[in-house]
């Protein structure tokens, strides 16, 4: 059985990758631009932001409860970055994924474990796992 913990709710008007999109409680309130890479003005967000963003900030809290449950102590919290790729192939659009993270005051060999764990624990990571190619490394610090 499962348990809601949390629903998040966001409305997109206007042209959808150029128009507007706010979450129900307005924390978030962004235009949405096409990239100029996409021949859009760059004047906003896009979709592959948006998620790169929400991506980065569930995997850095699955990777800082993966350094608690082995009980790994630093002065500095990890660094995540995503990058979302938004590529054209011969059945259409499609997404890659890189997820790099910078784990402090461990070694490398940790550095993987801790990350690969955090990977199979994030929320987003198992929604997208089977359906984004995702690329997952780890820098020790």
């Amino acid at each position: 059985m499962s348990e809601a913990l949390y629903t998040g709710k966001a409305l997109s008007t206007g042209g959808g990758r150029d128009g507007n999109v706010a979450t129900s409680d307005r924390a978030l309130d962004l235009d949405v631009r096409p990239p100029k890479e996409l021949g859009g003005n760059g004047e906003g967000t896009n979709p592959e932001q948006l998620v790169s963003a929400g991506w980065a900030a569930c995997f850095n809290g699955a990777l800082q409860l993966m350094m608690k449950n082995a009980g790994v102590q630093s002065d500095q919290t990890p660094e995540v970055e995503v990058t979302m790729t938004l590529n054209k192939g011969e059945d259409g659009m499609f997404l890659t994924a890189t997820i790099h993270a910078t784990i402090f005051d461990v070694d490398a060999a940790k550095a993987n474990e801790l990350v690969q764990q955090a990977h199979e624990f994030c929320p987003y990571s198992k929604a997208m796992r089977g359906n984004v190619d995702t690329e997952v490394t780890a820098t020790a610090a």
